[in-house]
């Protein structure tokens, strides 16, 4: 099985839901990747290793940019709030990243817009 390298953006409610998803979505669904739990990026360093340590997450981060420069991250999951869903998903996919976006998926239907044409050019999900 194919595994891909996960990062997860925001470590608040919705960030422990999706490592929670992450760590049991085999249970539930027939997946054709494995999810590896590769890094976990939030402001708050001591909180994040706190996050991380819990959940499962083998590194931390505090900057998303350097998440999404990473070659080895093929999934990027945005639990951040809701004003960075559409700076930090357009980088994303600009990067190759397959992306995962929490609700709502933008502020305005222009950022949306412009979030599903970035995946759209660069050919992820």
């Amino acid at each position: 099985m194919k595994e891909m390298n996960v990062a997860i953006i925001g470590s608040k409610f919705m960030g422990k839901a999706h490592s929670n998803a992450w760590k049991n979505v085999a249970n539930f669904f027939d997946v054709p990747i494995k999810p590896v739990m590769k890094v976990a990026c939030a402001t708050d360093k001591d909180a994040l290793k706190a996050f991380a340590d819990n959940w499962g997450w083998e590194e931390i981060e505090t900057d998303w940019k350097k998440v999404i420069e990473r070659e080895d991250i093929d999934i990027v999951d945005i639990c951040a709030p809701p004003n960075l869903h559409a700076p930090i998903a357009i980088a994303a996919a600009k990067a190759g990243k397959h992306i995962f976006c929490e609700k709502p998926i933008s502020l305005t239907s222009d950022e949306a817009l412009e979030m599903y044409e970035a995946a759209k050019k660069a050919g992820v999900v």
